[in-house]
């Protein structure tokens, strides 16, 4: 699939497909609980193949587990039954010492795992593209020193943090590779760890890294999305822009109008409806009501938005809601252009 034509004709498109990143819900279609699926490839394209059969969605958009990189430079790994993995403790406790970690191959730990489901997914999901889902740079430093000293130690130890994400995105750039070669279509980088950086710190030790993956992979038959749901992501457009990746992506923790406002129209912008209070904590009708709200607001003024969920939505949300929501983005296009 010829990526770049298809994200053209996508900007252009008065009637645009919502792509969520939905992927964990799709537990509850086949009877799965949330760790059972973060440990087997086969369960992976089961769920997803489930959600790709319920909903129209723009894309498929693989498991979001951001403890997977982590696992393969040795992170201990917390399983919860009905949550995604989290990251416990540090791998990099002294960073005078980050010469001696070792960049893991791509296949350790889990990584050979969600590799070979997404590879499984590409051969099934044919309507669509598949887009395949790993942290950032800066958002894996923190993980394997600690996610909140992650900000200080830029201060305290500028450097070493440097070498850190040295081998941080040495890391990403091969396994974003692998996915390449497995037929995925493209890649979503979740680096919120960088929304909680200053405009000026996320320039030094997020941008040039994430620049670094994107210049590695991205082509005519791959996309990267920028995916940012820090609160201080809308003071950092110009530096999120250098990035050079294909589309970003937004949390509902920022305003997106003063997101689009900063962007050119003739790039990509997602987001943002709450993933938990719209589509866990919410009703069918209040978020209809959230939908058109947003997309009154953008839809007209800025071609290039699409809508989303302001980030990965929780296994547990509420698949009335779901549903809900995509009915909602297909009313308002058919009401906007009848």
């Amino acid at each position: 699939m010829n990526m770049q034509k298809w994200l053209s004709e996508l900007k252009s498109a008065k009637i645009k497909k919502t792509m969520p990143v939905l992927s964990f819900p799709g537990t509850q279609l086949i009877g799965a609980c949330v760790s059972d699926v973060c440990s087997d490839s086969d369960l992976q394209v089961k769920m997803m193949k489930a959600v790709a059969e319920r909903v129209d969605s723009l894309a498929a958009v693989g498991l979001m587990d951001l403890s997977v990189e982590a696992e393969c430079f040795g992170a201990q790994i917390a399983k919860h039954p009905d949550d995604v993995p989290t990251v416990t403790g540090v791998v990099v406790s002294d960073l005078e010492k980050v010469s001696d970690l070792q960049v893991p191959k791509v296949g350790s730990g889990r990584s050979g795992i969600y590799l070979e489901g997404i590879r499984k997914l590409a051969a099934e999901v044919r309507d669509r593209p598949v887009f395949a889902g790993c942290v950032g740079p800066f958002s894996l430093a923190g993980r394997l020193t600690d996610v909140s000293e992650a900000m200080i130690l830029c201060y305290e130890d500028p450097d070493n943090m440097k070498v850190l994400l040295d081998k941080c995105t040495e890391f990403l750039i091969s396994y974003v590779s692998e996915y390449k070669k497995t037929g995925a279509n493209g890649i979503v980088i979740a680096e919120p760890l960088a929304g909680v950086l200053s405009p000026s710190l996320a320039e030094e030790f997020s941008e040039p890294y994430v620049r670094r993956i994107a210049e590695a992979v991205r082509g005519e038959d791959f996309l990267v999305i920028y995916h940012n749901c820090g609160n201080s992501a809308d003071k950092m457009i110009p530096s999120i822009l250098r990035t050079g990746c294909d589309v970003y992506h937004f949390g509902n923790a920022v305003q997106m109008r003063d997101v689009l406002a900063q962007i050119p129209k003739d790039v990509a912008v997602m987001g943002n409806i709450d993933p938990v209070s719209a589509f866990k904590d919410g009703t069918p009708q209040s978020m209809r009501e959230r939908v058109f709200a947003l997309m009154e607001e953008l839809c007209g003024e800025y071609p290039n938005f699409v809508i989303s969920s302001g980030c990965d939505i929780p296994a547990s949300a509420k698949w009335e809601n779901i549903d809900a929501y995509f009915a909602a983005v297909k009313e308002f296009y058919e009401k906007q252009n009848a």
